[in-house]
């Protein structure tokens, strides 16, 4: 039997020179069309978030969505969209962060999250951090604890780990593959 790092890795297809020259894209749409390792994922971050004790998921925008929305449900916990600046409506709260080439903003409404809960950060890709960072930031903001972060694939030679040594502050980051 094949294991789940095995199946989840195979499920992953490398796309050269996309989205420009020299890159070598990793496309996580074949693993979402398999029931078998899509569910697989699933029970594996549903189990993160139970083992570090979390009350609360966020997904970061967009592909964290597709991964923490059904982690919450399979784990029974609630799940808070982080989304980019301008896409909730209501009171929101926002951090903007630093990019290769500029800034970005994100944020999540003001209400979804308060002193008590614990909250894991999910996501598909950990590459330079700042998004995960930014929202390592928001969490703090809103009162509430940061229970970790969980991602399906760091890319270790972008330094998204180092990056968020500090912002952590002793919470856990669970990559299941890395390359």
């Amino acid at each position: 039997m094949t294991s789940t790092h095995e199946l989840l890795l195979s499920r992953i297809r490398d796309v050269p020179d996309y989205p420009k020259q020299g890159v070598m894209f990793k496309d996580i749409t074949p693993l979402l069309a398999d029931p078998k390792a899509f569910t697989a994922l699933t029970e594996v971050l549903a189990e993160l978030c139970v083992r570090h004790g979390a009350t609360k998921i966020v997904g970061l925008e967009a592909r964290g969505f597709i991964l923490a929305a059904p982690a919450a449900v399979r784990s029974g916990i609630g799940f808070v969209p982080v989304r980019k600046a301008g896409k909730l409506p209501g009171a929101t709260l926002s951090q903007a962060y630093e990019l290769e080439y500029g800034t970005a903003e994100i944020e999540i409404h003001a209400e979804d999250l308060a002193a008590g809960d614990r909250v894991m950060v999910i996501d598909d890709v950990l590459a330079t951090g700042g998004t995960a960072e930014a929202s390592l930031e928001l969490i703090r903001r809103a009162g509430a604890e940061v229970a970790g972060v969980a991602v399906l694939m760091e890319l270790s030679f972008l330094a998204g780990r180092a990056r968020l040594e500090t912002a952590l502050r002793g919470a856990p980051l669970e990559a299941l593959i890395t390359v």
